[in-house]
């Protein structure tokens, strides 16, 4: 009996000591992210990951899936759509099928750097998109704040005006306002999920593509492209969605907690980006790639009907006035 007790007790010790869990939680979230891990955004879902855990009092667990493990960023959302735990870092022209204001996020030029976006994505405003989102596609943002830096273009050749694009398939979303604004820069606009990027720039499917820093250092873009072209076309805020079936089914403190430890992550990781992309741009020459600076005023007017010609002319007024604020 004295053996018996004793190998418990042990066996009890061990597992605190370890850091498992004696209780599982009572809910868990996987969330899903076509970044890497070495992506510095990738560190503020860790942060979201060990600060929910921590002021839920261990209730309520988040797994994270790197490199589109669950699945394109679409299938995901519709997995959310469905009622399922899951959560995607997702941009606004994705959600723009639901709730067409979003797609404004995605738009050329709306606005520089992250803290001008991020007063958008926590004002009033947005907070009355987030519930539409919630109303018309079962979806609930839990925020909205996780900034990749802005998209540059990554060709085999090199770019100096939108003419230089004509003809070249360059990978892009599958959103009208990403495509619409690839095709006014002069390229063809070519949608796959983000994971096959590599592979189709190795087999000649594609000739470039338009990404983050971050994203196309850790995808190894710069062995299968030759210049990073700095074009900011796209600053790329992206949000932490999940379904609202679920959401809706939580405790309300449980609920609050989600949202607040959201948005404390994504200042973790957008700070964490804004201070990596200049340590990143010189691993890229290293690399082999060459970076060339452009005109961005012929850019900017090249895509500049993209807005009236999705609708968003007079909601980018409003929302470049918050931005500046």
């Amino acid at each position: 009996m004295k053996h018996t007790l004793t190998s418990a007790l042990f066996v009890a010790g061990f597992v605190v000591a370890s850091g498992i869990p004696v209780f599982a939680a009572d809910h868990t979230l996987s969330v899903n992210t076509a970044l890497a891990t070495s992506d510095p955004l990738y560190k503020g879902l860790e942060s979201f990951r060990d600060g929910v855990a921590a002021a839920s009092d261990g209730k309520i667990e988040i797994k994270l899936f790197p490199n589109s493990q669950l699945g394109p960023d679409e299938d995901v959302l519709e997995q959310a759509r469905a009622g399922a735990p899951v959560a995607v870092i997702v941009d606004g022209g994705r959600l723009a099928t639901y709730v067409n204001e979003f797609g404004v996020l995605g738009a050329p030029y709306l606005a520089n750097g992250y803290d001008g976006i991020r007063k958008v994505v926590t004002s009033d405003l947005f907070e009355g998109w987030v519930g539409k989102l919630q109303d018309e596609a079962q979806l609930q943002v839990l925020s909205f704040n996780w900034w990749q830096g802005e998209r540059q273009l990554w060709t085999r050749k090199s770019i100096a005006t939108p003419d230089d694009l004509a003809g070249l398939r360059m990978r892009t979303p599958g959103a009208p306002v990403w495509m619409e604004t690839v095709a006014a820069m002069g390229a063809v606009a070519t949608p796959m999920p983000f994971a096959d990027v590599y592979s189709a720039l190795q087999q000649h499917v594609i000739d470039a593509v338009e990404a983050q820093l971050p994203a196309g250092q850790g995808s190894k873009l710069f062995e299968v492209t030759d210049h990073l072209t700095k074009t900011a076309h796209i600053n790329l805020i992206t949000g932490m969605v999940t379904s609202g079936e679920w959401f809706e089914g939580l405790p309300a403190e449980l609920q609050v907690v989600l949202r607040e430890e959201a948005l404390k992550a994504g200042d973790v990781g957008s700070y964490g980006t804004r201070d990596s992309l200049a340590q990143i741009e010189e691993e890229l020459k290293a690399a082999g790639m060459t970076v060339e600076e452009v005109d961005v005023d012929v850019f900017r007017k090249a895509t500049a009907g993209v807005y009236d010609k999705l609708g968003y002319g007079e909601l980018r007024d409003t929302v470049q006035a918050i931005a500046a604020q």
